[in-house]
């Protein structure tokens, strides 16, 4: 049974499965499913993922996994996105908490209150807009004069967080602030094949 990927295209957390899979060169299914439009909370879907959200991938053997970070890191085992390393390999996952906690809930919250339930970028909370801009700046510092994050070859830190920051300015973010990240953004999308 080929991998099915239950995910929204508007969401930077599914996009990063998919650009995963196809780095890799693992066949799969995208089921397209809707966000918007409450197909995460469908019944058939909750039984699935209880927790209503995608991506939700169902893996070769029938497993559901949940969650972009987990499916990821289960996807690229034993590929080269994860360092050798364990040290190397602790500061991916740290990138990656951190994307989840510090970096996801600000940048893509502006971006979705913004570009798909059109609130104008001067009536975003001030926090969220404050929060957003600090994660970038993070962002910028960790990659100040380095080519990726975690010992200068791609890794999943760069997918985790490519996905939410290539479309920041979406959210009223303006990378050309932030030139290290801008270069990086450029960088990982030629490494990971993305086309807008």
């Amino acid at each position: 049974m080929t991998i099915q990927v239950y995910g929204d295209s508007i969401s930077g957390n599914c996009l990063k499965v998919k650009w995963t899979l196809e780095y890799i060169g693992i066949p799969y299914r995208w089921i397209e499913t809707g966000v918007l439009e409450g197909e995460t909370r469908a019944p058939d879907f909750l039984k699935m993922n209880p927790a209503g959200q995608v991506p939700t991938v169902v893996l070769s053997d029938g497993r559901p996994l949940a969650q972009s970070n987990a499916i990821i890191l289960h996807l690229a085992e034993g590929s080269s996105l994860i360092p050798a390393d364990a040290y190397d390999r602790a500061k991916m996952l740290e990138w990656m908490f951190w994307e989840q906690y510090s970096h996801e809930p600000y940048v893509a919250v502006a971006r979705f209150q913004v570009t798909y339930l059109g609130k104008p970028v001067a009536d975003l909370e001030p926090r969220l807009v404050e929060r957003g801009a600090g994660a970038l700046q993070r962002l910028e510092d960790g990659l100040t004069g380095r080519e990726f994050l975690v010992q200068d070859a791609l890794s999943l830190a760069d997918v985790a967080l490519v996905a939410y920051t290539r479309v920041a300015h979406e959210g009223g973010f303006d990378l050309a602030l932030y030139p290290a990240v801008k270069a990086w953004v450029a960088r990982v999308e030629d490494a990971l094949h993305i086309a807008d």
